[in-house]
């Protein structure tokens, strides 16, 4: 189990890897070995609160399927268990980032004297244009 918060885990018993052949570095090596991995886990196995799941399915996009399961494929590498690890610390990074709870922005109302005090300066600077043009002479 990696714990991440005191109610947020992941069970690395879970966990799926997948050998998949990879099109990244390697050259011939590239053809003959399955190097890359496609790390599968899925979040119904355990009872995630509702607001990480919603922060999970905003952060991994494509990442996270409707049925929950989150699918990384890590194929950086040329070896096997780098991309293993590589995969797993993307799926860490994905829930730790997740388990960030956005700050809730509170309204503040502006004091009254904030408002007195731009309407007071508004006037002052119509009263000087109003003295700079020309008078009329029509009445």
């Amino acid at each position: 189990m990696i714990t991440l918060l005191n109610h947020i885990l992941i069970n690395e018993d879970k966990i799926q890897y997948q050998a998949v052949r990879s099109s990244g570095p390697g050259g011939q090596h590239v053809n003959k070995v399955s190097t890359a991995i496609v790390l599968k886990y899925d979040t119904n196995i355990y009872q995630y609160p509702n607001w990480f799941l919603l922060q999970l399915k905003i952060n991994s996009g494509s990442l996270l399927s409707k049925d929950g399961m989150i699918t990384i494929k890590a194929q950086s590498y040329r070896s096997q268990s780098r991309n293993k690890n590589d995969a797993l610390n993307r799926l860490i990074d994905l829930f730790t980032e997740s388990a960030n709870r956005p700050k809730i922005r509170r309204k503040t109302n502006r004091p009254k004297r904030a408002h007195e005090t731009r309407l007071s300066s508004k006037k002052k600077q119509s009263s000087k244009k109003n003295l700079r043009k020309p008078p009329n002479l029509d009445d």
